[in-house]
């Protein structure tokens, strides 16, 4: 017999690896493939990424400290990021970023938006984080030029929802 905790948790898990498949499918500028998807469902990694965050909350703000206690709070986080390429194209004269980059950050757009329609549409909740997309860089956690973090978690009510603000160290 298996009980509700583990029932969830295989469920997270599951849902998890259907977002790296939404993610990894969805359309691409001129079809190249710039998207990096990993999946980190251990508590051991869970907890370096929330004492990453709150150690970078001093420099970077107290956001950091706060979705800290929400990895903490999670059962598992989906990283969606991508690389820069090069996809040969033009910039129009007026634009900030060039086009390869705009291109490459709607490819990431995209897949993100992919990632968090499954895992709603299986009634997970989630929330795309870019504190996490940091920390994962500054650890190391995934090869790529830009990165977010999704934290999975399903309980009776949305922790990602009514978030607290920790007081202030």
């Amino acid at each position: 017999m298996l009980d509700e905790n583990q029932l969830i948790i295989d469920g997270i898990l599951n849902v998890a690896k259907l977002m790296a498949i939404a993610a990894k499918t969805a359309p691409k500028a001129r079809g190249i493939d710039n998207i990096v998807v990993k999946v980190l469902d251990r508590r051991e990694e869970l907890e370096l990424i929330a004492k990453k965050m709150e150690e970078l909350a001093s420099e970077y703000g107290d956001f950091f400290r706060r979705d800290a206690q929400n990895i903490r709070n999670s059962s598992a986080v989906v990283l969606v990021g991508c690389k820069k390429v090069s996809l040969g194209l033009k910039t129009p004269g007026k634009w900030l970023l060039d086009a390869d980059t705009v291109c490459n950050l709607v490819n990431l757009g995209i897949a993100l938006g992919s990632a968090v329609k499954i895992a709603s549409n299986m009634n997970v909740d989630n929330r795309i984080m870019f504190t996490v997309g940091v920390v994962a860089q500054e650890l190391g956690l995934i090869d790529c030029d830009y990165v977010f973090g999704i934290p999975l978690s399903a309980t009776a009510k949305n922790i990602y929802f009514d978030r607290v603000w920790p007081p202030r160290k």
